[in-house]
């Protein structure tokens, strides 16, 4: 076979590519959402193949809910220096602080509230448009997602009410106060997502790979045992060597077990399973009240 076969992470890569050439040049303000994760990290490296050797044409964006694993902090920390990109970290504290969140307890699952803090950032900046990494294939309202999803004044999603995007052409038409939301990555898989993090040798946080923790099983799921999640009465605390498919709030994200210690093993397994990456390790989505559609009504990623 030619080295030179156009594959199809080559089209997804072209795709995406073009997707943040267009936001750089349609939109005023862009800024790009870069959390640590590994879809956040594959986007960092698609905006080096758009714009080097010349700088982002954007800043990169964390909201942090401080509850985050902190082998996922140091690695966007590390990331962005590496760079040289201008990091902005806005926190789920200093909503609450202002009194703009206000926690029902103090260790409930704060990703539900990343959105109000988004939003303030947002205003802050006067950003026009926020480059996400969210796929279609990660969750039901994710599918619903125009590339380019436009949100009205109070950041606000209308999945009934999208514009049309026929021909791969983009409307970035916005009113002040209004924000568009674009998702380079939507066509690609969890699979995808793998494949090229082993082509390109992206750096991860460890916990993406097989390790042993401590676990406790609780509703059908593994939950880790750390300050936030702590042992409940009854429950018996085991030893697996498990891995994390998604990473978000300590409180509400799950790992599987795994022996997979490399990006060919985890491709492996990835493509075996039946069971979509939030489905089996995000307990935030299994509860109607903080369903992902209705977060992002609210104006969530």
């Amino acid at each position: 076979m030619s080295s030179n076969t156009f594959t199809h992470l080559d089209a997804l890569e072209s795709e995406s590519i073009h997707i943040l050439r267009e936001v750089a040049a349609e939109c005023k303000n862009p800024a790009m959402l870069f959390s640590g994760g590994k879809d956040s990290i594959v986007m960092l490296r698609l905006a080096e193949k758009a714009f080097r050797p010349a700088k982002f044409p954007f800043p990169l964006l964390h909201v942090d809910t401080e509850h985050n694993f902190p082998e996922v902090i140091a690695t966007r920390n590390l990331l962005a220096e590496q760079l040289g990109e201008r990091l902005i970290v806005r926190s789920l504290e200093d909503s609450i602080r202002r009194g703009t969140i206000v926690l029902k307890k103090n260790q409930q699952s704060r990703n539900a509230c990343q959105s109000v803090t988004l939003l303030e950032a947002i205003d802050e900046f006067g950003f026009d448009a926020c480059l996400g990494g969210a796929r279609r294939d990660e969750e039901k309202a994710r599918a619903k997602e125009r590339i380019f999803s436009f949100r009205d004044e109070f950041g606000q999603w209308d999945p009934k009410n999208q514009r049309p995007e026929l021909w791969d052409l983009y409307n970035t038409r916005v009113h002040n106060g209004e924000n568009i939301r674009v998702f380079p990555i939507s066509n690609w898989t969890e699979l995808d997502i793998w494949q090229y993090i082993a082509r390109e040798n992206l750096t991860l946080p460890s916990i993406y790979y097989a390790h042993e923790r401590e676990i406790v099983r609780r509703n059908g799921q593994l939950v880790p045992v750390t300050h936030l999640t702590p042992v409940q009465p009854g429950e018996q605390v085991e030893i697996l060597s498990v891995r994390f498919r998604t990473v978000g709030d300590i409180t509400c994200t799950c790992p599987v077990e795994s022996t997979a210690r490399n990006a060919d093993e985890i491709i492996a397994e990835t493509a075996s399973t039946r069971i979509t990456e939030r489905g089996a390790t995000r307990m935030d989505d299994q509860t109607s009240d903080a369903s992902m559609e209705l977060r992002k009504k609210e104006g969530y990623f």
